[in-house]
């Protein structure tokens, strides 16, 4: 059973309809005692870094994933948003992250406008995914494989082990994280047709 956490933020329905569509059991809770018996995680998330970490503040949510992800050790899969805000810190913002993987999340139009580097922001639209090293969720993924993205920032990580998918746009960012049990992709795999059902699917395995 995986438990998606729901933030109220963002539109889960897509997560939902995929995991069930590759076969997987599902719940849908924002509640802490309801995460705190889960044996998967999925932290799905659109909008802004402060607004989503002030909301699992809010909803005391902030510890019990931490716990369940450091203590208990049970898969979570950060989704967009949901990948951000493991990392340390967004430019974004001004609150911190969780802090499950040492990276730190930037914003695309700064280093743009360093590097004179004329893409649209946000990164939105279809792109290639190159796995650098496996893990439990690359396995039989095609490569190079396409998933569908839409954001503003990306995250670079402090250390080259916890990067194991890159994408480019204008330069190469980190669109798959991993620290032990914790993931996090950049891309939507709910919306990412074939690829998004693998990577769902090799979730579920876990």
């Amino acid at each position: 059973m995986i438990t998606i956490i729901d933030l109220g933020i963002g539109n889960i329905g897509s997560v939902i309809n995929m995991v069930k569509h590759v076969g997987g059991e599902c719940e849908v809770s924002s509640f802490p005692s309801v995460i705190k018996r889960a044996s998967k995680l999925i932290l799905p998330g659109v909008g802004s870094f402060d607004r989503a970490m002030n909301k699992l503040r809010e909803i005391q949510l902030e510890e019990v994933i931490f716990e369940k992800a450091t203590i208990d050790k049970i898969p979570l899969l950060g989704i967009c948003l949901g990948m951000q805000l493991l990392t340390n810190s967004s430019e974004e913002g001004k609150e911190k992250g969780l802090g499950l993987i040492q990276a730190e999340t930037l914003s695309f139009k700064k280093e743009f406008s360093k590097q004179i580097i004329k893409e649209r922001v946000p990164h939105m639209g279809w792109n290639d995914v190159h796995v650098l090293h496996s893990n439990g969720l690359t396995e039989n993924l095609i490569e190079p494989s396409r998933f569908y993205f839409v954001h503003s920032y990306y995250v670079r990580c402090h250390e080259k082990k916890n990067s194991f998918m890159k994408s480019h746009y204008g330069f190469d960012f980190d669109s798959g994280i991993n620290n032990d049990n914790i993931y996090g992709v950049q891309f939507h795999p709910e919306k990412s047709h074939k690829y998004g059902k693998k990577l769902i699917t090799n979730f579920i395995k876990l």
